[in-house]
């Protein structure tokens, strides 16, 4: 679920960083507190502040979907440097999956809003179609930038009720060799929760890429 704040008009940041989100008088709280952090899932170019979450079970989670339009809440920030390279004569390879490609939409967006020159591969992994943020508007993305590529798998495609005729399976080496000329002298970035980012490193590693070309970002509290 995306949540979408007015931008004030002194505020910037870079695209990749996140924002930490205070509650303003909850009408309920629990022992993790009135504070979250979320990537910026919108570009820096956007009107506003987007955020995507997975919607959990938390008293944070209840009150922020159910608030009114115009409630104030405080956001501090930006934070984080999981920010695109300056080096554009090195691709950048992209692997995430699910909610996890929020960092990434605002990292592709402006790249093409600015019509940087990096090469940029996106892996993104989801369960079935229905279940991949962003997935058309990252694939309409294409038409747009032709330095990026999308290239997006299903792990459950056979309990999808859409047509797909992508990539499947987890992201693995095989999958990465298909595109290794593209992603020559790549850096390398991860986001996802701690598991899948650990599992996305060791096929990393498995492929000898230097661990100073994998950035990496983990989100936990999905």
């Amino acid at each position: 679920m995306a949540f979408e704040f007015e931008k004030p008009l002194d505020w910037t940041f870079t695209a990749g960083q996140f924002v930490d989100i205070t509650l303003a008088n909850p009408s309920e709280t629990d022992s993790e507190g009135n504070k979250r952090g979320f990537s910026v899932s919108s570009a820096p170019y956007e009107e506003t502040i987007m955020i995507t979450t997975r919607m959990r079970d938390t008293a944070f989670k209840r009150v922020l979907k159910s608030m009114p339009l115009d409630t104030a809440v405080k956001i501090e920030g930006p934070f984080g440097e999981l920010t695109l390279h300056d080096d554009a004569s090195r691709p950048a390879v992209l692997l995430t999956g699910g909610v996890g490609v929020t960092t990434f939409r605002s990292i592709v967006f402006e790249a093409a809003h600015l019509k940087l020159p990096h090469r940029i591969l996106l892996f993104y992994s989801n369960r079935r179609p229905e279940d991949a943020p962003f997935l058309a508007e990252l694939q309409t993305l294409q038409k747009t930038n032709p330095n990026y590529t999308l290239i997006a798998t299903m792990t459950d495609i056979e309990n999808s009720t859409q047509p797909w005729s992508g990539e499947t399976g987890m992201i693995n080496a095989e999958m990465l060799a298909k595109y290794s000329d593209a992603a020559k002298n790549a850096i390398f970035y991860i986001t996802g929760p701690p598991a899948m980012v650990k599992g996305l490193q060791a096929v990393l590693a498995g492929i000898r890429v230097q661990g100073d070309d994998v950035r990496v970002e983990e989100y936990t509290g999905y």
